[in-house]
């Protein structure tokens, strides 16, 4: 008989199995405010499908050169081009959420002063494109701020399905050359690490240099955010793989070259692209993370119960699994119940559990 095997998971994990061990959800319901972390309610797993299409490119490399108004009429043709695929590959479900690169908005120059725009200047056609096509969108600005004193942000800028402004984030780890003591051209590092609410679930934003340095990732995951969005123009993955399966959410990433991809919470890129050209994929944000159980036969044990009712993606060289319902009547957190199983990280406790009492407490650690 096949033994159960170890897991990656159960490493990076173990610190929120107790959680799930006594039914609190990992990914929780929207709440009020953009900052504030849901209260526990419902599981992850125990909600209803959430289906979401998210959208992304590689592209605007060669935006520098070029002035506002072609800027702006780049971003229209990427964002067209998102919701044309949505509509082809995904026929009567609109776009949910639409990702473009660093710097994509600004003006040609030598000096951030001659770069940044205000808000003013191009939120009108942010938010006539997003109206246009029923989705937020993420666009990255080089911004003048208005209020004073004067100064300037590398910011991400969030606009609802309508059009409205949802808010903003500024770089907070803006990059210094080792030649240069100079904070990436004059720009202000932001101060916080904001998580919205959209209609579909709670989104953060990190951009680009951000990816180095954890504070941010931890700062989403504790309030909630189900969905980062990361605005780069460095194509890495390591990192972007690495905070998706430590954080457990989902991450998609836009570039000007290269590689821009969505990570699932296994830390694995469930779809790529890596050449000039638009992405768009759906995900479900009331998944279940499952490891290795012969009973689960990688898989199959649920498709036979419940059929196209049931999604999944399966890893044989990972040992598990992102696991959801295409049922709005039947949670996956139900499927997987009936046939006897548990959450990778509900499990994960469980093990330890048994494992504490064997030995007589927990192990030495220094």
């Amino acid at each position: 008989m096949k033994m159960q095997r170890c897991s990656r998971l159960a490493v990076t994990r173990g610190c929120r199995a107790a959680l799930a061990a006594l039914g609190i959800g990992l990914c929780l319901p929207a709440a009020a405010g953009a900052t504030a972390a849901p209260a526990p309610a419902v599981s992850r797993c125990d909600r209803p499908p959430r289906k979401v299409l998210l959208g992304t490119t590689i592209g605007g490399g060669d935006n520098v050169k070029l002035a506002l108004d072609e800027r702006l009429r780049r971003m229209d043709e990427f964002v067209d081009a998102m919701a044309a695929e949505a509509a082809s590959r995904y026929p009567g479900k609109p776009l949910d959420l639409a990702l473009l690169p660093e710097f994509f908005l600004g003006r040609p120059g030598d000096a951030m002063a001659q770069e940044a725009v205000a808000l003013g200047e191009v939120l009108p056609r942010i938010a006539q494109c997003a109206r246009r096509h029923g989705t937020y969108l993420i666009v990255p600005v080089l911004l003048r701020e208005a209020d004073p004193p004067l100064r300037y942000s590398n910011a991400a800028v969030l606009v609802d399905r309508a059009g409205r402004l949802v808010g903003m984030y500024r770089k907070v780890h803006p990059v210094v050359l080792q030649d240069s003591d100079i904070i990436e051209g004059g720009t202000t590092p932001g101060r916080d690490f904001p998580v919205f609410d959209c209609d579909f679930g709670r989104v953060g934003i990190q951009i680009c240099f951000d990816m180095l340095y954890a504070d941010g990732w931890q700062a989403l995951a504790k309030r909630g955010a189900e969905i980062v969005a990361v605005a780069s123009a460095s194509p890495e993955t390591a990192h972007l793989s690495l905070y998706a399966l430590e954080h457990e959410y989902y991450i998609v990433s836009a570039t000007p070259h290269d590689h821009a991809a969505v990570f699932n919470p296994l830390g694995i890129m469930e779809a790529q692209i890596t050449k000039p050209s638009v992405l768009v994929h759906e995900i479900d944000l009331s998944f279940a993370v499952l490891h290795w159980e012969a009973i689960l036969e990688n898989g199959e044990a649920l498709t036979r119960r419940f059929g196209d009712r049931v999604g999944y993606h399966y890893y044989n060289d990972q040992d598990g699994g992102i696991f959801w319902s295409n049922d709005p009547n039947m949670t996956i957190g139900q499927m997987i119940r009936s046939i006897g199983l548990m959450e990778s990280d509900a499990n994960v406790e469980r093990v330890r559990q048994f494992d504490d009492r064997a030995r007589g407490g927990p192990p030495a650690a220094p």
